[in-house]
């Protein structure tokens, strides 16, 4: 499975708790809210994201590649705004008043930190007040958010380390245009069966050997 089967757009991640041992959540800290909601462009075409004031955050590919800041490094400089996240090869017209991030997968990942200076709950509120995910057709009639609170769940982000691995990996290469890895590592792939457009069914001894 990927997050993209079955996450709705307006489905929201939120640590409302923070963050403990249980969630195997890589690279997260227990001193930050986080914010997660997760894009998919071939769906929905172009995406807004409206953000808060003070984030730190940004938007990685399916490839679990940086894209764009969002906060005080991105664009908006910390003061929050909107961002319109456009899918790999579009080339319409692009609407004025957005900060504009060219993806080059479909599948997006959007991850957002709220500093608890002032309290979690505080932070909590400012989220829910504030973040919005929601395709550019609904613009003029967003829909409402859904925040899932993450804390105190068992979750787990980390890539299996057996075979399986190799399925998400072509799971990921068959989505997604053919740009999204450079011709070195696509031949890498192809090396052990994983090609775009083709099936991929090692034997048994390549399944060992994986």
């Amino acid at each position: 499975k990927t997050i993209g089967a079955y996450v709705k757009f307006n489905d929201i991640l939120i640590t409302e708790q923070l963050v403990d041992s249980k969630e195997l959540f890589l690279t997260a800290n227990t001193s930050t809210l986080y914010i997660a909601p997760v894009l998919d462009l071939k769906e929905h075409g172009l995406m807004v994201v409206e953000a808060p004031p003070g984030l730190l955050g940004g938007f990685n590919s399916a490839w679990f590649e940086y894209i764009s800041d969002i906060g005080v490094f991105g664009p908006d400089k910390g003061k929050g705004g909107k961002f319109l996240i456009l899918p790999p090869g579009y080339d319409g017209k692009i609407p004025s008043g957005y900060f504009v991030v060219k993806s080059p997968t479909f599948k997006v990942w959007s991850f957002m930190r709220l500093s608890i200076a002032d309290g979690v709950e505080k932070a909590v509120q400012l989220a829910k007040e504030k973040v919005k995910v929601y395709p550019l057709s609904m613009a003029n009639n967003i829909p409402e958010m859904n925040f899932v609170n993450a804390s105190g769940k068992s979750f787990n982000t980390v890539h299996h380390n057996d075979y399986t691995y190799y399925e998400e990996i072509n799971k990921t290469i068959q989505e997604e245009p053919l740009e999204m890895l450079n011709p070195e590592t696509r031949g890498l792939f192809a090396s052990i069966g994983i090609e775009k457009g083709k099936p991929f069914a090692p034997d048994d001894r390549m399944k060992n050997i994986l």
